[in-house]
């Protein structure tokens, strides 16, 4: 295989989840292309944003001087999400609030949308909210351990 096969699942990773071998991958990869590395550190300094202890306002300071920083890379990638940010900066700066997300409702919704697609063709509603609970709670009520 070649010298980066396999670079796309430690690309993911944050740097304190990699392994040694993971992380030389990377270096390597970043050998090759100066952009992508330089698009893996904005990305960990927006995680880190997030995992600091910033008030609503300093969080909004930190995520623009972070926007200001991505617009000077010039990495055309990241245009759409700016704009995503500075359309909802105030909505996301909500966050920083109470430390809350709507994560919960919006991968409860995903499975839904993935049971719809299953059920195709099924017009027992009934039978539908049967699948849905089991889908979410069939492994804690059924499970033979």
């Amino acid at each position: 295989m070649g010298k980066l096969y396999g670079a796309m699942w430690p690309f993911r990773k944050s740097l304190e989840q990699l392994t040694d071998e993971e992380w030389e991958l990377l270096q390597r990869l970043f050998t090759y292309s100066p952009k992508l590395k330089q698009a893996y550190i904005l990305r960990e300094e927006l995680t880190e944003i997030f995992e600091r202890n910033y008030t609503r306002a300093g969080a909004k300071c930190a995520i623009r001087a972070w926007c200001k920083r991505v617009r000077q890379s010039k990495i055309s990638q990241f245009d759409r999400f700016l704009g995503t940010i500075e359309t909802w900066l105030d909505q996301i700066t909500n966050y920083f609030l109470e430390r809350l997300t709507s994560s919960f409702v919006e991968g409860f919704n995903n499975r839904v949308k993935v049971l719809k697609r299953r059920c195709y063709g099924i017009f027992d509603v009934e039978h539908i909210f049967q699948r849905l609970t089991l889908d979410i709670h069939g492994y804690e009520r059924f499970s033979l351990t």
